[in-house]
């Protein structure tokens, strides 16, 4: 059994294997593998253990997309963005340490209510914001934002997850990846991109927060495709929903993307009542910038786009699953998310 977990320098690696974790109920189902509620025995710390199939692996020859998932996940450290906290293997099974987010996917919580609030939705975007703007910093496009890779802990705090398409890159890439009503113009127009595409998925997720459906959604591929190139916005008579943030989300979505959203949504969360009305920026926009390759992904075509989300989502089987709880689960009695000295 190998293993590895993150650490301090100086520090020993600590080696990990199954015997380590009580298992418990399952949390969701992929292409891939499964993830389990799981609790370490010594630390009875809560964690979500990922189980990826080494035969789905070598299937489908995804090695160095996963080495590269694993290693940029590990390295990122911030407040919305989901830990990895060390992995292991034995001879058919990958193991990920992954924390855990009681409130699960944002994408439930979005059907449950139909649409979210201005002030719900600014306060969702304004995290995510300044999880991106960490991530570009670091050198990190995601690719693949979209409200089932956001997840929720047990204080409704906000967590990227899901870096399966992410890439580490000073360079424009040119790998067609993501979600089909989530991909900005120059992936679907097959053109390099760079980190500028998680920032178009800001604007796309706004008008589904307030509206319930993403922007561009259409009856059929080609159609979708269509709107996304001539950015074909309209905003619905239903829910009412202010001119600012209208004005918000075409400036987000606009060809010249010029970013004004992390400025504008800190002001607001500073503000006694949360609106979506645009100050006027006293800095310029936001600096978001790219970094160097961490490991080479060949170029790949519409094969690697989510284009059916139903059937993506049915497929995860979340909310499903038996309650298997050999343990109980208290949120409030976790202990801090910082797990140097276990993990």
């Amino acid at each position: 059994m190998i293993s590895q977990s993150e650490g301090g320098e100086g520090s020993s690696k600590r080696k990990w294997s199954i015997q380590d974790f009580e298992i418990g109920k399952p949390l969701g189902k992929g292409k891939f593998g499964r993830v389990y509620l799981a609790r370490e025995v010594k630390s009875k710390y809560i964690v979500a253990l990922k189980i990826i199939f080494k035969e789905q692996l070598e299937k489908y020859r995804i090695h160095h997309q996963l080495r590269r998932e694993m290693e940029i996940q590990t390295s990122l450290r911030h407040p919305n963005i989901l830990r990895l906290y060390g992995w292991f293997h034995d001879s058919e099974r990958i193991f990920l340490i992954l924390e855990y987010a009681y409130g699960g996917e944002l994408y439930n919580e979005l059907r449950k209510h139909g649409h979210f609030s201005e002030e719900q939705a600014a306060t969702y975007i304004a995290s995510l914001t300044t999880a991106l703007a960490y991530c570009h910093e670091k050198h990190v496009i995601h690719r693949d934002i979209k409200p089932e890779n956001l997840l929720l802990d047990h204080e409704g705090r906000l967590k990227i997850a899901d870096f399966g398409w992410s890439v580490q890159s000073r360079s424009k890439r040119h790998t067609m990846c993501g979600t089909l009503d989530y991909l900005a113009p120059e992936m679907v127009e097959n053109k390099a991109h760079d980190y500028a595409v998680d920032n178009w998925t800001l604007g796309i997720l706004c008008y589904e927060f307030l509206y319930g459906a993403p922007p561009f959604e259409s009856e059929s591929q080609s159609d979708t495709f269509k709107r996304i190139m001539k950015v074909d916005l309209s905003f619905p008579s239903t829910p009412n929903v202010s001119i600012e943030a209208k004005n918000l989300i075409s400036r987000d979505l606009s060809k010249a993307r010029v970013i004004l959203i992390l400025e504008c949504l800190l002001g607001y969360l500073a503000r006694p009542v949360i609106n979506l009305s645009i100050p006027s920026p006293t800095s310029g926009p936001a600096k978001l910038t790219t970094g160097p390759i961490l490991a080479y992904k060949p170029s790949v075509g519409l094969a690697d786009v989510s284009r059916d989300r139903s059937l993506e989502r049915s497929s995860k089987n979340h909310g499903n699953s038996q309650a298997y709880e050999p343990f109980p689960l208290n949120p409030e009695a976790q202990r801090s998310h910082d797990l140097k000295s276990e993990l």
